[in-house]
């Protein structure tokens, strides 16, 4: 799946924050194209995530920590949308140009059908 403006599946909220939904992320994550990228907290993680994600809890967000992924896209995620884009807003204000999140989250997923991993 290739990210771009033309793309009339994507959404753009605002300058450089592009929403995708549950299935284009699913399809990025099947593809290997991109990493999933977990802004809650530690506890909110371990009772509940999208397998495959990383934590990256938000409190702990530093633009010169965030993860980087060679060759793949990360996408931003939370619970319902809100974090994530918070997270996103950050990264473009510092310079990334756009940045992509999960919208509505984990709770999108979930809508969706998805799996998620439980209690871990």
């Amino acid at each position: 799946m290739k990210l771009s403006r033309e793309d009339p599946e994507m959404s753009f909220s605002e300058i450089g924050l592009i929403e995708l939904d549950p299935s284009q992320v699913k399809a990025l994550l099947d593809s290997g194209e991109a990493v999933l990228v977990d802004v809650r907290e530690d506890d909110e993680f371990a009772e509940e995530h999208i397998e495959g994600s990383v934590l990256y809890p938000m409190s702990d967000f530093e633009i010169e920590t965030w993860p980087n992924f060679p060759d793949r896209k990360i996408v931003i995620s939370c619970l319902g949308g809100v974090r994530s884009a918070a997270v996103a807003r950050k990264l473009i204000s510092a310079g990334q140009g756009w940045a992509v999140h999960l919208k509505g989250g984990l709770n999108a997923w979930r809508d969706a059908g998805l799996p998620t991993v439980t209690g871990v």
